[in-house]
């Protein structure tokens, strides 16, 4: 097998997508995350750039890291000075890290256009720069930035600028798609020649501008480059870096490269949504391999087929990235949806039971319900149908009242009185809005009751109008995403009254929680 080392740039040219905003924690936690996975290479930023990052490699130094080696990144030295003096270099080697990448213009373009110097100039640049810094006894990765676009300008000086740092001692030349625009057969082509041009290592970074970076990157692979540099679920500038999850799964699973440590596959879908959390962003449902949606299945034929053998619908275990798979329940439904969906209830041979659940179903989503986003609700319904539901709380009463002063934001204010066990609670509590406001009085009702509910967070709260002919008297529809340390799950709820629908998602969703962790209680025995 090829081993394809990968290279993760989360913490830096990840960080530089709208919305990502790692702080100092954040970036330690990934760094051993990563670490843990088998990443071979982190990049932890760039030292010069701001002070988190140059506190970042004092720091890192004490995490036992077990596989990765922490990169720092830096760019050439300044035009017409000299390495030695340059403070750019030099805040680079302060992060004492074993790897250093430096970056470059390979595109005449952008050397005559953008930094204002002689393309004799910049080859200096590289080369003295690359030397340097193997001069103070590191090893140096160049990247090659415009690359393929300044190979199509000016191929003879696009190659000339890899041949100065490989000159210098560069390592690994890693050849990037900064504009994100090169189709894949372009890249191979161009990635052979550099291959045969270059007797140092190649590498390949890509960009996602033509939703092709982890095309691009499998070319540049199959046609000899042999390490693979991206972020994490695809964070970074403009459409983001090639998705490191799609591009080691591919490799791993559809070409056998060797890629991670032995059984880190398994543990994708788990560091793909830690790094979401991290970064405070939602998953992409819809990603490839890890997104919860990846391996999920609606239509009744397509679920009928799934429970027979799987391979019907689906090009690889999900088992084999850490995902699962998800019968998704809906109007189109039929039996053996509901038969793969309750398996754990063990009511196959219950036809009736089964009939009722799925008419309910049918009937709920008639009036605007929609289960195939709330399995939470969906089991539930199932918990009732089967008789083995019982309430948390009871709901006695609830009032929401918002004040709007003169001047300033208004004051939502939320009321909730339940019965728990037999005793009476009556909370009060503000927030944002009626939905954050009702959230809160329930969760201060019920923590003390039940502790772990302090994991739960609601993550998304989305609103849809079910028959709008009927204006502002139509039903709404919420559905409401939660998570804990563990799971997502999503709830559903409608009413005429949009404060009612969000309710009935709400409850659902702590019951769903609670009864989760009794079933995980049970099952560990503890």
């Amino acid at each position: 097998m090829t081993r394809v080392a990968i290279y993760d740039t989360t913490l830096r040219d990840g960080s530089q997508g709208e919305g990502v905003n790692f702080s100092l924690q954040d970036k330690l936690l990934l760094t051993k995350r990563l670490d843990d996975l088998g990443v071979d290479y982190i990049e932890g930023g760039y030292p010069l750039s701001n002070p988190k990052d140059a506190e970042y490699f004092r720091a890192v130094r004490d995490l036992p890291l077990k596989h990765a080696k922490v990169v720092a990144f830096g760019m050439t030295r300044r035009k017409n000075g000299s390495a030695e003096s340059d403070g750019g270099l030099k805040a680079l080697l302060e992060g004492k890290t074993p790897i250093v990448t430096i970056v470059g213009k390979t595109s005449a373009f952008q050397v005559t256009e953008i930094i204002g110097t002689t393309l004799e100039e910049n080859v200096k640049m590289i080369g003295d720069s690359v030397a340097y810094c193997r001069g103070q006894g590191v090893e140096v990765f160049y990247d090659a930035e415009h690359f393929f676009d300044g190979y199509k300008l000016n191929p003879e000086y696009a190659l000339q600028t890899l041949k100065a740092a490989e000159a210098g001692g560069a390592t690994c030349i890693i050849l990037c798609d900064t504009n994100g625009g090169t189709m894949p057969e372009r890249v191979a082509e161009v990635v052979a020649v550099a291959r045969r041009e270059l007797k140092a290592d190649i590498g390949i970074h890509c960009h996602n501008d033509c939703e092709l970076a982890v095309a691009n990157t499998l070319a540049a692979v199959r046609a000899g480059a042999t390490q693979v540099q991206g972020t994490m679920n695809g964070f970074g500038e403009r459409c983001g870096n090639v998705d490191l999850v799609s591009a080691i799964a591919n490799l791993a699973i559809k070409y056998d490269y060797e890629v991670l440590k032995p059984g880190s596959l398994q543990r994708l879908t788990e560091v793909s949504r830690y790094a979401y959390e991290l970064a405070n962003m939602n998953f992409r449902s819809g990603q490839p391999f890890v997104g919860l949606s990846a391996f999920a299945h609606k239509g009744g034929m397509h679920t009928h087929a799934v429970a027979k053998n799987p391979a019907s619908y689906e090009h690889i275990d999900p088992a084999l990235v850490g995902n699962e798979r998800r019968i998704l329940v809906s109007e189109l439904s039929g039996q053996s949806t509901i038969l793969s969906k309750t398996q754990k209830y063990q009511i196959a041979h219950d036809k009736a039971t089964m009939a009722k659940i799925l008419n309910q179903v049918q009937d709920l989503e008639n009036v605007g319900y929609e289960f195939e986003a709330a399995e939470g609700s969906f089991d539930i319904i199932v918990k009732k149908a089967v008789g083995t539901y019982k309430p948390w709380f009871q709901r006695l009463a609830y009032r929401v009242n918002i004040e709007q002063p003169a001047t300033g934001k208004p004051i939502t204010e939320a009321t909730v009185k339940l019965s728990v066990g037999g005793s009476t609670e009556h909370t009060v509590s503000e927030g944002d809005g009626p939905v954050n406001a009702l959230d809160a009085a329930l969760r201060k009702a019920l923590v003390q009751y039940f502790p772990r509910l302090d994991e739960m967070q609601l993550v998304d709260y989305k609103v849809r109008v079910v028959n709008p002919k009927e204006g502002t008297a139509a039903r709404v529809r919420v559905v409401i995403e939660s998570r804990d340390h563990q799971d997502v799950w999503g709830t559903v709820g409608v009413s005429e009254n949009i404060v009612e629908a969000s309710w009935l998602a709400l409850s659902d969703a702590i019951e769903y929680k609670l009864f989760k962790d009794e079933e995980g209680t049970t099952k560990n025995g503890n």
